[in-house]
C-alpha cells in the first residue's frame, strides 16, 4: 500500500515465542509498526520448529512464516551481559515490549516492568501468561488446549452427549494475541495524553473467559443453574431451536434464527411441529424434540434447495463450507485476504491483516526473518555497543 500505515514510526521489541504473543506483534506490524523479534542465539524461537503438520518452506515450518512475516530478527543470549546491554539500550528507545515467558522469568532476566519502566518511562510493556501472574495455576505450561479445558470451553461445545470438545484451532493464543494488542494501543493512546507507558498484562485463560461473556453473564445471573447443551444438533447451549447444523441430502445447513417456528414449519411442510407451536417457550423447554422433527425434514432435500426456500422469508440459515469452497466464493475473493510474502529464497500465500483503513487492507510482503538476519545492522543503526548511557541514547 502507498498510504502511511497508522503504526508507521512504532518501535516493538518482542521477546515472546510460539503463538499469542508473536500475534500481538504480527498484527502491530501489518499496521505499521517496526517489529523486532529477539530470539536465542543457536536455536531462535521454539516455534521455527514446531510442526502444525510437514509443510516446510525454506527449511522453516509454514506456522512460523506465517506468524512472523515483516519482523526483523535480533539474537540474543539473555545470560550474556553484552547482549543485555544490547537490549537495555534497544528498549531505551522502544515505544512497546512484548513478552510471553512464565510468570517470573523476564523480571529475573533484568527485564520485568519495574526495570524497563525506570529505563524508559514511556514504554508499554505487555505480557501474555497461561494464568496469571499468581495463583495455583500460574507455574503450569500456558498451552492452548490445556486452556481450554480449564476454561469450561471444552465442557460447553458440542451437543450433550459428546465427550468435552476442542476447537479446531489454537483459540486462546489468537485471542489473547489480540486482546494483548487491544491492550497495548489503549495505553499507546493513554500516553499520547500523559506521556508515560503502561503495563499490559492478559492470560489465555482471561481471553477464553472472556470469549464466554455472553454465556458467563447468563450463568451468574440464572441462581447458578447450568445450560443444558442440547442433545440434538447442539450449537449453542443458551439457545432455542431450531439453533443447530443439520444434515441435508447432499451436504450440512446451518440453521439459526426464524420469524417463528410457525412460519419454518409452514416453509418446511412439517405438519409434525403443531403440538409445539401453541407456546414459545416450548422452542427451548422442548428443544431436542422440535429439533428431531426439523433433522428428519431437512435430510429429505439438498442445501441449495433449502436455502432457496429459507433465505427469501428471512430464516437466517447457511451452507456448510470446507475451505476450498469458501476460497472459490465470490464473496472471499472479493475481501482480498490472500497475499504472497516472499524473502530469503522462499515465497508463500498467508493472510492479510482483517482491517481496512480508509478503504485499503494494510499488508506487507516480506517474509519472516532468518535467525539473528538483522542482528548486527540493529547493533549498528541504534549504536547498541556504544559507551554510552542508554537513556542518553534515547535522547539523542
Amino acid at each position: 500500500m502507498t498510504a502511511a500505515r497508522p503504526l508507521d514510526g512504532l518501535l516493538v521489541v518482542d521477546f515472546s515465542q510460539f503463538l499469542s504473543g508473536p500475534l500481538a506483534g504480527l498484527k502491530l506490524a501489518d499496521l505499521g509498526a517496526r517489529v523486532i523479534k529477539v530470539e536465542r542465539p543457536g536455536t531462535g524461537d521454539l516455534c521455527r520448529t514446531l510442526y502444525l503438520s510437514d509443510t516446510e518452506i525454506g527449511g522453516t515450518n509454514s506456522l512460523f512464516h506465517a506468524i512472523n512475516r515483516n519482523k526483523e530478527s535480533f539474537a540474543a543470549d539473555l545470560r550474556d551481559p553484552r547482549d543485555r546491554a544490547r537490549l537495555r539500550a534497544l528498549l531505551a528507545r522502544a515505544d512497546v515490549m512484548i513478552q510471553n515467558f512464565r510468570p517470573g522469568v523476564i523480571a529475573r532476566q533484568g527485564f520485568g516492568w519495574d526495570e524497563m519502566h525506570a529505563l524508559n518511562p514511556r514504554l508499554v510493556w505487555a505480557s501474555v501468561s497461561g494464568y496469571g501472574e499468581a495463583g495455583p495455576w500460574a507455574e503450569l505450561p500456558g498451552q492452548d488446549l490445556l486452556a481450554q479445558a480449564r476454561s469450561g470451553l471444552l465442557w460447553l461445545t458440542g451437543s450433550a452427549g459428546d465427550p468435552p470438545m476442542p476447537m479446531g484451532l489454537a483459540v486462546a493464543d489468537m485471542l489473547a494475541g489480540n486482546l494483548l494488542v487491544q491492550g497495548i494501543l489503549a495505553a499507546l493512546v493513554g500516553r499520547g495524553r500523559t506521556g508515560q507507558g503502561a503495563r499490559v498484562e492478559t492470560s489465555l485463560l482471561e481471553a477464553l473467559i472472556d470469549f464466554q461473556f455472553e454465556v458467563l453473564t447468563t450463568h451468574l445471573n440464572d441462581g447458578g443453574r447450568l445450560p443444558r447443551r442440547s442433545a440434538v444438533n447442539g450449537a449453542h447451549a443458551y439457545l432455542a431451536a431450531p439453533y443447530g447444523v443439520y444434515a441435508t441430502a447432499d451436504g450440512w445447513l446451518a440453521l439459526a434464527m426464524t420469524p417463528s417456528l410457525a412460519r419454518l414449519a409452514e416453509l418446511m411442510g412439517v405438519s409434525d411441529l403443531a403440538p409445539f407451536l401453541d407456546d414459545p417457550r416450548k422452542a427451548m423447554t422442548a428443544r431436542d424434540e422440535i429439533k428431531a422433527i426439523l433433522a428428519r425434514a431437512i435430510r429429505t432435500r439438498t442445501t441449495a434447495e433449502w436455502l432457496a426456500i429459507l433465505q427469501p422469508a428471512d430464516v437466517w440459515c447457511a451452507e456448510v463450507l470446507d475451505w476450498p469452497a469458501l476460497f472459490a466464493s465470490e464473496a472471499f475473493r472479493r475481501l482480498g485476504m490472500v497475499q504472497r510474502i516472499a524473502g530469503r529464497g522462499v515465497a508463500l500465500d498467508t493472510l492479510a491483516g482483517p482491517l481496512r483503513i480508509d478503504g485499503v487492507r494494510p499488508a506487507n510482503g516480506r517474509a519472516a526473518p532468518g535467525l539473528g538476519e538483522n542482528t548486527d545492522a540493529i547493533v549498528a543503526e541504534f549504536g547498541l555497543d556504544a559507551e554510552a548511557d542508554p537513556a542518553r541514547s534515547r535522547a539523542s
